[in-house]
């Protein structure tokens, strides 16, 4: 099955990072930008998990498909980029601008390029 089979919009996604520590931290996150094959893309604000992708490049994000299933995925992440700049960073700030104000769009000065480095079912 596709990535973007799991993807269906109307869920929910936690993106989990650990700092160079190894303190782990988690936070609710948007569906992803499938920008090619197999990589995917976030807008991010200069938080923590922004600062722990930072020091250390792996991620994990867990998507729960709407309704009351188990439908969804988990992605092993490996950073590949971090823009703070582009076409795809504007079209998220306004697409955040949309469904959550001037300000969360105003916070967001960066956008992430992972690549998926495994793919899983939720079960």
């Amino acid at each position: 099955m596709k990535l973007a089979d799991h993807l269906k919009p109307g869920g929910k996604g936690v993106m989990a990072t650990a700092g160079a520590d190894g303190a782990v931290n988690t936070a609710i996150y948007a569906l992803p930008h499938r920008t090619e094959e197999n990589t995917v893309a976030w807008g991010m604000t200069e938080r923590r998990t922004y600062r722990n992708i930072r020091e250390n490049p792996n991620a994990s994000y867990l998507y729960i498909a709407p309704g009351n299933t188990y439908e969804g995925v988990r992605l092993t992440l490996k950073l590949k980029e971090i823009r703070d700049s582009g076409k795809l960073l504007d079209t998220i700030r306004e697409r955040t601008r949309e469904s959550s104000g001037e300000g969360a769009a105003n916070a967001l000065k960066y956008i992430a390029f992972f690549e998926v480095v495994e793919e899983r079912p939720l079960v």
